[in-house]
């Protein structure tokens, strides 16, 4: 299994991620404030940026670039900060080299005073500095620094070093605050999906509630995150070959808006996996709450679980002479083209998915008018499936038991393959046409999620 990774910092996320990291609406403002007075008056700006260790402080500054075009965002180094020839020549050099439409210049200095022993006399010396280059040949140009801290205290000294050129300093006593704690659930889940490869928390039985309650006490974006991290640490064991079993939901459709509904609940180039987010998001806020959620994923997880539309016009041809059960069904090509077919014998290939379609044609209109007549006798149509199966050289049976020391079901269709997971029980979700809507398939996978969850023995039987 691939290693998880949820960074917490802003240096350790994705450069492609950094874009799509939320503003600071006041730090934004004030940038805008500060830039309009420069153009009318002159002068180097300062702003220094108290926030909790955590709060996006620097993601939020070092994207300004991001959000306000016209400006180009670079930070200080050590030298740079100590020297005021070395602060000058970079600042003129930076002006001068800048991109075509970069009319802002703005330097941040990332919390400088943690790693010097002379903390006290850094504000006066470093503010000195700026009001000599304010009075040189670059106060003419529109230059903006931003001191991020972790302190109030060395924030209050920052603001103070300005008495005697008050004019540079943008405002006093600034906090930012990051986003807002009702998006911060939403943050996590956005990182860890892109840094992932679109994988879900809920993959690793970090729950939406999990990450909500751990945002609703955390008192920053970067403790919410870090705890969620710890959190996947926890439950970073390898949930691969844990059970003998793979459920796979394989659900008829006789046109092209019923294989849409039933794709919406699925990763379908993954070969249709479940997915937990699309199923959680179709539930109502009652469910959401009463459910054994974290007991129904991990069934999810455990029996990596399918949900495989069908074409109706792809099972009619092998579904002759329903009521026949020494029939032999034998005109098989469609049925072996089919995503389900690959899937069930391990021929599945993500980079060669190629979505399912169900256009409108004569054979398509007789599927439909066939499966109508079907829709109450899917013990026969898992009885063919299963023939049909083992035509092709597949250990296929139907209505078979399975034990489990929890609890026994019978499974419509178990399919035994070599490897693991060594059986395949199939459930068909034979149902009407005008049951094929987003709650009918909401509350059968919850079915079977139940169903699973009490044979695993994650929840009793009731």
């Amino acid at each position: 299994m691939a290693p998880v990774w949820l960074p917490s910092r802003y240096e350790n996320l994705d450069i492609a991620f950094r874009g799509r990291l939320r503003p600071s609406a006041e730090l934004n403002q004030l940038v805008i404030n500060a830039f309009k007075g420069m153009k009318i008056s002159g002068g180097i700006r300062f702003l220094p940026v108290f926030g909790l260790s955590g709060s996006g402080k620097t993601s939020a500054a070092l994207e300004l670039g991001t959000h306000l075009p016209e400006c180009l965002v670079t930070t200080l180094e050590r030298t740079q900060i100590e020297s005021v020839d070395s602060l000058q020549q970079t600042m003129a050099r930076h002006f001068m080299q800048r991109p075509s439409g970069k009319e802002l210049l703005i330097f941040v200095v990332d919390q400088y005073e943690e790693v010097t022993a002379e903390k006290e006399s850094v504000p006066k010396r470093f503010v000195e500095s700026l009001s000599l280059l304010d009075r040189s040949q670059l106060g003419r140009y529109p230059i903006l620094i931003l001191w991020l801290t972790t302190s109030r205290d060395f924030q209050k000294l920052l603001c103070d070093a300005t008495t005697r050129n008050r004019r540079v300093l943008v405002e006093d006593g600034f906090e930012l605050h990051g986003p807002p704690r009702a998006e911060w659930s939403s943050i996590v889940e956005e990182t860890f999906s892109f840094h992932n490869h679109g994988k879900s928390l809920a993959d690793f039985e970090v729950m939406p509630e999990d990450i909500a309650r751990i945002s609703a006490s955390a008192d920053t974006l970067g403790t919410a995150v870090e705890h969620v991290g710890s959190r996947l640490h926890e439950h970073s064991r390898s949930i691969v070959d844990l059970s003998n079993y793979q459920v796979i939901m394989l659900w008829p459709v006789t046109d092209g808006k019923r294989l849409a509904q039933v794709v919406r609940f699925t990763d379908a180039r993954s070969g249709y996996k479940l997915q937990w987010e699309s199923w959680y998001r179709s539930l109502n806020k009652l469910d959401q709450k009463q459910l054994p959620l974290q007991e129904y994923n991990r069934a999810r997880l455990y029996f990596d679980m399918r949900l495989i539309p069908i074409a109706a016009a792809d099972l009619m041809p092998l579904c002759k002479n329903l009521h026949d059960s020494a029939y032999i069904p034998k005109n098989l090509s469609r049925f072996t083209k089919t995503h389900f077919y690959y899937i069930l014998n391990d021929a599945w290939n993500p980079d060669a998915y190629s979505p399912q379609r169900e256009r409108d044609s004569e054979r398509a209109t007789n599927a439909k008018a066939w499966y109508a007549d079907i829709t109450s006798r899917p013990v026969f149509v898992g009885q063919r499936i299963a023939a049909a199966l083992r035509e092709l050289g597949v250990d296929a049976s139907h209505e078979a038991e399975v034990r489990s020391a929890h609890a026994a079901m019978r499974a419509d269709v178990l399919v035994v393959r070599p490897g693991r997971p060594t059986q395949r029980i199939v459930e068909l979700k034979v149902f009407a046409p005008k049951n094929t809507t987003p709650s009918g398939i909401r509350d059968a996978v919850r079915t079977t999620l139940k169903r699973h969850a009490q044979f695993a023995g994650f929840i009793p039987r009731q």
